[in-house]
């Protein structure tokens, strides 16, 4: 059922050539891709249905309105939200990191504590320090160990009944750890703290079952999952949705406008103020179809192989050294040469067409805990294959002889 060569024909960039060379594109932990289905679905869109949503009487308005909220729906099915009112389209996983953090500037005081972890995201790690500069509210961290993972045993210790908040990715974008999420989640209600999950590089390897796992909130990105940049979605239990004030001030949010006094509206238009990324939405919506169409199973069992294959081949260069080697992790592979400066590799195998990502891949805190100044990322998806990972490994083999 999982034919790879069938699944490539359906992203048509995959086709094209860098630098003269076939494209490979090992940088999907930034952006993955985007198949055929889904940019007939944008093409459809602005050829047959551009027009506002939710205000207008016209024929045009209802049918986009209807494929939007079409897509709210797919979208609370597939994370399995209780209501389609607890998914709030976002323009990605930093603007819903920054809506809450937003709203909760106004439950917390001096005393209070919030807790992140080391494996976190500039996103999700810069909202909460200004939160804190507004608040008086003190900043913890949950330590990282040598194979990237978290150290749950110091996680026990910060936990406190000051604890208010604790945020903690999915999956590190920078290592493919993959958090103990449960058992951070239910720790932290132990002690009535709510929880923020960053699943913007789980979402599009595993589905996330928000009721099962009982966050509070849950964010993620469509440019991840097959579908386009600029939109994402906020998962929020409804009880805290309602408790939070709105982000942002303007139309749509309101249910009645005054000189005297506003009143807002109800979820989930209570926090998407002005005219929202429809075709985006709509699109969002078509990307999830597609991946359920593959199926996350074998997303997910593929994904698991190449990740074991690209080890087992880098790991066979001498000098190479992978950063993040837990059990538990995701297609994500950080590695140096030794002696190298991670961005003269990146270069030379863009040279070749290979799209890899070097840096400090907004995780500059992982990098300072090992003591480097970044490392080259190969991130895979479910349309990469070995024969790409063999052309990889080829090419750091002649970027170590260059430059070594």
């Amino acid at each position: 059922m999982f034919n790879i060569e069938d699944i490539r024909k359906d992203f048509p960039i995959l086709s094209r050539q860098v630098n003269g060379k076939p494209l490979v594109y090992f940088d999907n932990a930034a952006t993955s891709q985007t198949p055929q289905q889904v940019i007939d679905v944008i093409v459809d869109y602005y050829s047959n249905y551009n027009a506002n949503i939710h205000r207008g009487v016209h024929t045009l308005s209802q049918e986009a309105t209807d494929l939007y909220e079409e897509a709210r729906q797919k979208i609370q099915k597939h994370f399995n939200a209780k209501f389609s009112h607890e998914i709030i389209f976002t323009s990605g996983t930093t603007h819903g990191i920054n809506l809450v953090a937003n709203g909760f500037g106004s439950f917390l005081k001096k005393g209070d504590d919030i807790i992140v972890s080391a494996l976190e995201h500039h996103s999700n790690i810069v909202p909460w320090q200004m939160l804190c500069e507004r608040t008086g509210a003190t900043l913890k961290v949950i330590p990282m160990n040598e194979d990237g993972e978290l150290i749950m045993t110091a996680y026990d210790k910060l936990l406190s009944d000051n604890t208010k908040l604790v945020f903690v990715n999915h999956i590190s974008n920078a290592l493919g750890t993959i958090n103990p999420i449960e058992y951070i989640i239910e720790k932290a209600h132990g002690v009535g703290a709510a929880v923020l999950i960053d699943g913007a590089q789980s979402a599009p390897h595993l589905i996330p079952d928000v009721q099962k796992l009982d966050v509070d909130f849950y964010v993620t990105s469509a440019h991840k999952m097959c579908g386009p940049t600029g939109m994402g979605m906020l998962y929020g239990k409804e009880e805290w949705l309602k408790k939070l004030p709105p982000y942002q001030g303007g139309g749509e949010m309101i249910a009645e406008v005054t000189f005297e006094k506003t009143t807002y509206a109800d979820l989930p238009h209570k926090f998407e103020a002005g005219t929202p990324n429809i075709c985006g939405g709509i699109a969002f919506g078509a990307a999830i179809d597609y991946l359920n169409s593959i199926g996350f199973d074998n997303i997910a069992g593929y994904e698991n192989e190449l990740l074991h294959y690209a080890t087992e081949k880098l790991l066979a260069i001498d000098g190479l050294k992978i950063y993040g080697t837990s059990n538990h992790k995701t297609s994500v592979i950080s590695f140096n040469l030794q002696g190298i400066h991670p961005y003269d590799v990146g270069t030379i195998l863009d040279k070749m067409g290979i799209a890899v990502r070097t840096g400090h891949h907004c995780a500059q805190p992982i990098m300072d805990f090992y003591k480097i100044p970044g490392t080259i990322r190969a991130s895979f998806a479910f349309y990469n294959t070995k024969a790409e990972i063999d052309a990889m490994v080829e090419g750091v083999k002649k970027a170590k002889m260059m430059l070594s």
